[in-house]
């Protein structure tokens, strides 16, 4: 996801000398499914076909060995540079102006456009929402619509409220009205402040809901790195926050482009490292040396943090007042995952997104499972409530999810995020059944 906006702007730099090519050799099973793919294109905008390089034929044909990796070929078919990581845009655009200049020397370079088919966004209420956030006690309901760039809230029975953002992308604070984001996932309430992890632009966004204005309070606008200590929110930069939650005045930050848990002190708005080295990696351990690799999901019940660390397939917790260890639940490691219900050792999740605590209970989002599950924290159990394991809308009791990326519970129902299929679905846990929340404007 980093990649992209590097590449994006090689293509507008060179709109008719350059043609990028995706290929696509993924890790998880879900995530070489032909339509999964197509989804993934359109959630992030790309302008550029993508292979799907599903039996990694590619991959092996150009002896790649990190995500991602990037090979500049010339106009006479010669490979001229490889290179792995992020961070690499101004060394291309450098060596991609001196191969124009050499080849329109040479009379090799073919410099008529060459143009794609681009699929269209949706036209539904909602645009792949990433998570959801149910206020059970003022009967309202968050709702990050991540492809439109905008937040929405609405009263339980689907009507909406307010709209927050224009639907352009971009990082303007002020009225909701011309407030701008840029792919919004995560959000946490406190008091009359919504918080809002505006990941793309690796900002925190505050939405005062009494004056309806957006302010941004944490971040520089730049993709940040790693951290190790403590510093102004304003004047840290963030990567990739993907989630939030908020304990006692503090505000718990999943930052999953550097494999870390921040927090930051609303009081005195300071950010500091919570857990997590940055490395990439299942371990546990005192919450400073332990590791998480990519997480995007979190919840509390107000002892504990819970953790939906995704790339790793596993849930992990942190006691917030005791020990304060990262210890894990269920989860093995980086390439260990499936879709198995159990205890402990035996279960396996498949790149969860979405963490929701309710008492004694933790509900999660298997997002690449299609399925919403519940995990037992004592026990360390693991059961399949809802979905059958294929992507689907279905409602009812047999329910099918596309992608579920986050989840709410209040009393006794589950709001859902269901990514890819543009809706906020309703799991009632009394009578195991699934509706789809109707989204309208005004009266009915």
């Amino acid at each position: 996801m980093h990649v992209l906006p590097e590449l994006d702007a090689l293509e507008k730099a060179f709109p008719v000398e350059l043609v990028v090519i995706g290929i696509h050799s993924a890790k998880f099973p879900n995530e070489r499914e032909a339509e999964n793919i197509r989804q993934a294109i359109l959630r992030h905008g790309l302008a550029h076909p993508v292979v799907n390089d599903d039996q990694f034929l590619i991959w092996r044909s150009y002896a790649v060995r990190a995500w991602p990796t990037l090979v500049l070929i010339d106009p006479q078919g010669y490979i001229v540079a490889t290179v792995a990581g992020e961070g690499h845009g101004n060394h291309l655009r450098h060596m991609i102006a001196t191969l124009i200049q050499e080849h329109r020397k040479k009379g090799t370079l073919k410099e008529d456009p060459v143009r794609f088919h681009r699929d269209q966004m949706p036209e539904t209420t909602l645009a792949f929402p990433g998570k959801v956030l149910a206020d059970g006690g003022r009967s309202r309901l968050f709702i990050a619509d991540t492809g439109h760039h905008r937040i929405l809230i609405s009263d339980l029975s689907g009507k909406i409220l307010e709209v927050a953002g224009t639907g352009r992308t971009g990082a303007t604070d002020g009225p909701f009205e011309q407030a701008t984001f840029r792919s919004p996932q995560g959000l946490a309430l406190a008091g009359n402040f919504l918080y809002v992890a505006d990941t793309e632009n690796h900002l925190i966004r505050r939405l005062d809901l009494e004056t309806r204005r957006v302010e941004t309070t944490a971040g520089t606008g730049r993709q940040g790195s790693v951290i190790r200590g403590r510093g102004s929110a304003r004047q840290m930069s963030l990567n990739s926050p993907w989630d939030l939650c908020h304990v006692d005045g503090r505000l718990y930050i999943a930052m999953a482009g550097c494999h870390q848990i921040w927090v930051m002190d609303l009081a005195t708005a300071e950010l500091a490292l919570y857990t997590g080295t940055g490395k990439e990696q299942i371990i546990d351990g005192p919450r400073l040396e332990g590791a998480l690799a990519q997480p995007s999901g979190l919840s509390t019940d107000g002892q504990a943090l819970y953790i939906a660390d995704s790339e790793i397939s596993a849930i992990r917790t942190i006691d917030l007042y005791g020990a304060e260890r990262l210890r894990t639940l269920v989860g093995q490691g980086l390439f260990i995952f499936g879709d198995q219900d159990g205890i402990g050792e035996e279960v396996r999740l498949q790149h969860p997104l979405g963490i929701s605590c309710a008492g004694s209970r933790v509900y999660v989002a298997d997002t690449y499972n299609h399925k919403i599950k519940v995990l037992y924290p004592t026990m360390r159990a693991v059961k399949t409530l809802f979905g059958t394991g294929q992507a689907g809308q279905r409602d009812g009791q047999h329910a099918e999810f596309s992608e579920p990326g986050g989840l709410s519970v209040i009393e006794d129902r589950i709001y859902i995020a269901d990514t890819n299929n543009h809706r906020v679905r309703v799991a009632d846990l009394s009578s195991a059944q699934v509706t789809t929340l109707d989204l309208f404007m005004g009266e009915r």
